[in-house]
C-alpha cells in the first residue's frame, strides 16, 4: 500500500464574485468624483479658419481660452450681433482678460506658472480690429505665450 496517492480530477474551489459588486461601485463612485466636466458653456459662434503648420498644445491644462467671436442665437437679442469675447462662461471686454489671467494663474502650481499659454479661438469672419485689442490686453498683463486655434487643412 502506497502513503501517496495521486490526485485524481481535483480541481481548484470556484473563485467567489460575492464582492464583484461592492467593486464595481468603488470603481463607479471613484470615476463619478473624479471625472472634470466642461465647466464653460460656448456662448459664442467660433469657425476656426484652416491652417497648415498645426502643432498639438501639450498640457491642456496650462491653456487659457479666448474666444472670440459672434454671440450664438440665444444671446443675439441681448448682445447684438457685433463679435464679442467669451472668457470662461460669461462675455466680457478687454478690461477683464488681467483678472480672468490671474484667476487662472492662482489654480496653477508655481513651477509651472510660466508654461501657462493663452489660445484665441477666433471666428474666421472676425476683423483683427477686436482680435489686436485683447493681444494688447494680453501684453499688458504679461502673457506673452499666445497660441491661436485653427483646423488642418483638407488634402
Amino acid at each position: 500500500m502506497s502513503k501517496f496517492q495521486k490526485k485524481r480530477g481535483k480541481s481548484s474551489p470556484a473563485i467567489s464574485t460575492a464582492s464583484l459588486p461592492d467593486i464595481i461601485f468603488m470603481l463607479l463612485f471613484f470615476f463619478m468624483v473624479v471625472t472634470v466636466m466642461r465647466d464653460s458653456e460656448k456662448k459664442v459662434d467660433v469657425v476656426t479658419p484652416y491652417a497648415t503648420e498645426l502643432t498639438k498644445l501639450e498640457k491642456k491644462s496650462l491653456v487659457n481660452y479666448i474666444y472670440i467671436g459672434r454671440p450664438v442665437e440665444k444671446f443675439k437679442a441681448t448682445y447684438g450681433t457685433k463679435p464679442r469675447i467669451q472668457l470662461g462662461d460669461k462675455f466680457a471686454t478687454e478690461r477683464d482678460i488681467p483678472l480672468f489671467l490671474e484667476r487662472h494663474r492662482s489654480k496653477v502650481p508655481e513651477n509651472q506658472r510660466g508654461a501657462i499659454k493663452t489660445s484665441l479661438r477666433v471666428d474666421q469672419d472676425v476683423t483683427m480690429g477686436i482680435v489686436a485689442d485683447v493681444k494688447t490686453a494680453l501684453r499688458k498683463a504679461g502673457q506673452l505665450l499666445l497660441n491661436y486655434s485653427a483646423k488642418p487643412k483638407p488634402q
